[in-house]
């Protein structure tokens, strides 16, 4: 496996304990996402181990580019983040589970063990929020849900980490432009952040191909 941490301290502790494990071995022990890519086409891991707060590229950023480069990667996030939006868009980015740095030793081996095992490992206080959010979401009338072809299209990109200017970009149109959709998202969706409209189009089927209206 191959492990991003900024904190040399942190890096040195988590490649000991992971490389002493039985039946692990660290391949890559990087300070940041920039240092990462080469080494992880180098020398692909089987599952890899990451901070959010990084310097430089952000590891969701760097997760998200991953993910697009080796969808088959399981990538498990291991950070001091724990607000709504840093799960969610780390999720969204690719990332298979969702650990706090305070976790245990022996729960994060078993939790590498998890992931490679197809499972989505998560520390009991994120798998809270995550429940929350299903419970605090009001079910919204069907009428509200419909999504013009377009407001759909930048809902996808927005769920596959992109930016509103990369965006704009791909879809040839003005920056101003895709912060007017994404306004109209928000209130058709009746939310108020990027992670949460990704969360409410996943709970209601909206990033299924062929939903949404033409108006």
């Amino acid at each position: 496996m191959a492990l991003v941490e900024d904190q040399v301290g942190t890096r040195e502790g988590l490649s000991l304990l992971i490389g002493g494990s039985p039946g692990f071995e660290v391949c890559g022990a990087y300070g940041s996402m920039e240092e990462a890519f080469p080494g992880i086409q180098s020398s692909p891991p089987d599952v890899l181990l990451a901070d959010i707060g990084l310097p430089g590229m952000s590891g969701i950023e760097g997760v998200r580019r991953i993910h697009e480069q080796s969808p088959e990667l399981p990538i498990l996030m291991l950070t001091v983040h724990e607000d709504s939006d840093s799960i969610f868009d780390a999720v969204c980015a690719g990332a298979c589970g969702y650990l706090l740095k305070e976790t245990p030793p022996e729960r994060l081996i078993e939790s590498i063990r998890e992931l490679h095992s197809g499972g989505a490992p998560m520390s009991p206080g994120i798998a809270r929020k995550v429940v929350l959010m299903f419970q605090k979401t009001a079910p919204p009338k069907q009428e509200d849900l419909q999504l013009s072809t377009r407001q759909l299209e930048i809902l996808r990109m927005l769920a596959e980490g992109h930016s509103y200017k990369t965006c704009a970009d791909s879809l040839n149109v003005g920056l101003d432009t895709v912060r007017s959709h994404v306004r109209k998202i928000y209130e058709r969706l009746h939310v108020h952040s990027r992670s949460e409209a990704v969360w409410k189009a996943l709970q209601e089927g909206l990033l299924r191909r062929g939903k949404g209206s033409h108006s």
